[in-house]
């Protein structure tokens, strides 16, 4: 009885092993079809997935490469500013250099200007002193015709009880004598009154000679013929020549002393019609045509010393300029 007690035991536990086992499996292939279906799913949503994150990922590209065009142009933008504000800045430099150097050529011409301004100051001075000194000589000169005027006039009052002013000098400086006092329409022959004329004359030269300061800037004394245009110039040339020389003579001889003494100082030169100091269509101009004119000719050294001592002043100015 015990025996087929554990036999019918060892058969019940064989027959509810199998089923147990069954179960497993069949468990097993459902949770392995639930995985393989899982997978499917799960593939088919990946799939998808991957899909749209490859499109995202062509987008992004896309996006990040339009990017990154933009910011090469934005750096080459960059870079090409960069370019032009160096050279800007290079160009400020240079500007300011030159700016620099224009201040510094600025100063130099405003010095260089007040330089010249001194100079042309000192310069208007020296010419200011020259033209006073040639006017001094100019003054001279009017000084000296104006004795011998006076001295002529004073002379003639001794012998004249008239007021008539027949000695009188000229616009150009010259003392003029009418020609009709001394000689006749014509002739070269002093007349009588013309004698009493010159023989004052020749003692108002001797006086006025007599003075040193107005001999030293006495280079001649010129006696001049002038003639009218009536007759030909070869006649009025010959003509006003032999009325100078005549008058010459005629000084000299008549005052021994003015020979003897300042003889040298004394020309004789003939203009013949070619210096009219009047029409010669009336009388009355042809008579002032015909004239005496006696030139006192003053040194040329007085004048050349005034101007060389001028430039040699100047030059020394320029000396010391360029020391």
């Amino acid at each position: 009885m015990k025996a087929r007690k554990r036999r019918f035991k060892n058969n019940s536990e064989s027959q509810n092993f199998w089923p147990s086992f069954t179960d497993m499996i069949s468990t097993i292939a459902l949770i392995l079809f639930f995985l393989m279906i899982l997978a499917y799913v799960q593939n088919i949503v990946t799939g998808s997935n991957l899909e749209y994150t490859k499109s995202e990922l062509a987008m992004t590209k896309d996006i990040l490469e339009e990017r990154t065009k933009r910011l090469e142009e934005a750096n080459a933008e960059i870079s090409e500013a960069e370019n032009q504000l160096y050279l800007l800045e290079t160009e400020i430099e240079q500007i300011n250099a030159e700016v620099e150097r224009g201040k510094l050529a600025l100063k130099l011409y405003s010095e260089q200007i007040i330089e010249q301004m001194r100079i042309i100051g000192e310069s208007n001075k020296e010419l200011e002193e020259l033209r006073n000194k040639l006017e001094g000589i100019a003054v001279l000169r009017l000084n000296v015709l104006t004795k011998v005027k006076q001295s002529i006039e004073e002379e003639l009052k001794k012998t004249r009880d008239d007021n008539k002013d027949i000695v009188y000098i000229a616009d150009n400086g010259n003392i003029i004598i009418d020609e009709g006092l001394v000689f006749d329409l014509n002739s070269s022959v002093i007349k009588s009154e013309g004698k009493d004329v010159l023989d004052e004359l020749a003692v108002a030269f001797e006086n006025v000679l007599d003075e040193s300061d107005v001999r030293a800037s006495i280079d001649a004394i010129s006696i001049q013929g002038h003639a009218d245009s009536t007759g030909s110039a070869e006649h009025n040339r010959q003509l006003s020549s032999m009325r100078a020389v005549a008058v010459v003579d005629y000084l000299l001889n008549t005052n021994t002393n003015l020979e003897g003494k300042y003889g040298s100082y004394f020309v004789a030169s003939g203009y013949s019609e070619f210096r009219p100091i009047a029409t010669n269509d009336t009388i009355e101009g042809r008579a002032k045509n015909r004239r005496i004119e006696i030139s006192v000719i003053l040194k040329d050294s007085n004048i050349r010393n005034v101007i060389e001592k001028y430039l040699d002043e100047s030059m020394d100015v320029f000396k010391q300029d360029e020391n």
